[in-house]
């Protein structure tokens, strides 16, 4: 179980890094990007929060439980990245009727639910 974990922990911090970074230091790119409509009418600064916390999120995911320090932030981490893939598919890609993205969006939140319950289990 402890492999697995590191392995979705490892995939998801990849994806939200790489996603979060380019969110945050090039909005206008991610704006003018053809497979990110839900940023073509979002502000710099909206685009800038959603990227900063993918960065968190992915950080938290590793960095805790690897150093033992506040290792409870690992599935705090993973609860946040829950969140933000719950809020981007009903609150983004179902009203924007963007149906083809949404399969993506429910890896993430299942890997990241998966992250969640495997690390707070280590805690009981």
């Amino acid at each position: 179980m402890s492999i697995a974990l590191w392995i979705a922990q490892v995939l998801l911090a990849g994806m939200y890094g790489m996603a979060g970074s380019m969110k945050t230091f090039q909005p206008d790119s991610v704006r003018k990007n053809a497979q990110m409509t839900w940023a073509h009418d979002k502000q710099d600064g909206y685009i800038r929060f959603v990227g900063i916390s993918e960065l968190l999120g992915a950080v938290g995911l590793i960095l805790p439980i690897l150093t033992g320090v506040l290792a409870w932030l690992t599935p705090a981490a993973a609860i946040g990245l829950s969140l933000i893939q719950l809020l981007a598919i009903f609150s983004v890609h179902l009203p924007k009727k963007e149906y083809n993205v949404i399969p993506v969006n429910i890896v993430l939140l299942a890997l990241s639910v998966f992250v969640a319950y495997g690390r707070f289990e280590l805690f009981l």
